[in-house]
């Protein structure tokens, strides 16, 4: 098991492990709803099947969300 950061809690996880896979592990609703940080940068969404996280890595699952006036 490896430690990785997901919005800024420590998880244990499996490594390497895909950013599709992270995904479905943490249950995310709406995945087409979502944008990835890995380590501070936008990974594009046709990527996140072969971009890998490894020990030590920080992920922030970003929604964006509508609304306004």
């Amino acid at each position: 098991m490896s430690k990785i950061s997901v919005n800024g809690k420590i998880q244990d996880v499996n490594t390497p492990i895909s950013i599709i896979d992270l995904i479905t592990q943490n249950n995310v609703a709406q995945p087409s709803m979502v944008s990835i940080q890995l380590n501070g940068q936008f990974v594009n969404r046709d990527d996140y099947e072969n971009t890998q996280i490894s020990e030590g890595d920080e992920v922030d699952f970003l929604y964006f969300m509508g609304g306004g006036q």
